[in-house]
């Protein structure tokens, strides 16, 4: 956990490719079967060197997280390389927590068990429904059947596992999102993160709203979906920690508490900033 008399140092990786773009997604991302994976992670360590000789001093990693894109299509190899190379540049604090987003697909979830073994040891799944009708709303490329499947694959190798949901969306109703909510509680897992749908210029999404489609809830339904979701999660002992991040006592995800309380980390890669003092 956290303490606010240490400084901590985290490091934040992008990969910013995708097998589709979501039409709700407007971060740096982009479809890509063509690139260089190995090129790429070399590029990423030659960047992680340079930012590593910035810094004042030489502090250890609390945290690393691979985002994305989607990180889970990352060669095993280039992953196991990238923290090989982070540990040499910076050290590792003790217990580091190593967490890498994935889809929820078949193939995905198989590759995680040689994500485990080359040292994540953290996934945030981006399962983002588990409604049939939803995630092809969303245009996700999982259906539910193998999102659970996926679920249960995972958890083989990974006790710190987080999935995502994303509510909100046009016409889900109270009973809907509390039905939902219920069966991801029911999985038991340390952590949630639960997003309304926004929606963001220069977005599929956005062209659709401007052309006269409603794809998400008015601000009035959406704050009673809110204030549910904190009834809910409370009760399951997966309080919030922050607007959107719910986790038991001992497995918050300690990266996004030290965005959270104005910590150190580096950014890594086409999409990434950071913020630490020279």
């Amino acid at each position: 956990m956290i303490d606010n008399n240490e400084k901590f140092l985290s490091l934040y990786i992008h990969w910013p490719y995708c097998e589709a773009k979501c039409p709700y997604c407007d971060f740096n991302s982009h479809v890509s079967i063509t690139h260089d994976s190995a090129e790429f992670g070399a590029a990423l360590c030659l960047e992680m060197s340079y930012m590593a000789d910035l810094l004042p001093d030489r502090r250890a990693l609390t945290s690393i997280f691979f985002g994305g894109g989607t990180p889970s299509l990352m060669p095993p190899a280039v992953v196991g390389k990238i923290i090989a190379h982070a540990e040499k540049k910076f050290g590792f604090a003790p217990a580091i927590e190593i967490t890498a987003e994935a889809n929820p697909t078949s193939v995905e979830a198989k590759v995680m068990t040689e994500f485990y073994h080359a040292g994540v040891n953290r996934v945030s799944m981006g399962v983002q429904s588990l409604d049939h009708d939803t995630l092809k709303f969303l245009g996700r490329e999982h259906d539910v059947a193998e999102a659970l499947s996926a679920l249960d694959t995972v958890r083989c190798n990974f006790d710190n596992l987080s999935i995502d949901l994303i509510y909100a969306t046009a016409g889900q109703t109270t009973n809907d999102w509390q039905n939902t909510l219920s069966q991801a509680l029911a999985f038991d897992l340390p952590h949630l993160s639960l997003y309304q749908l926004t929606i963001e210029p220069g977005t599929v999404f956005y062209t659709r709203q401007r052309n006269g489609e409603t794809l998400r809830l008015d601000d009035d339904h959406a704050a009673d979906l809110y204030e549910l979701t904190q009834h809910m999660t409370a009760a399951a002992a997966l309080p919030a920690y922050e607007i959107s991040n719910h986790g038991k006592l001992d497995t918050k995800c300690q990266h996004n508490i030290n965005y959270w309380q104005a910590g150190d980390w580096i950014g890594i890669g086409p999409g990434a900033h950071g913020r630490f003092t020279i």
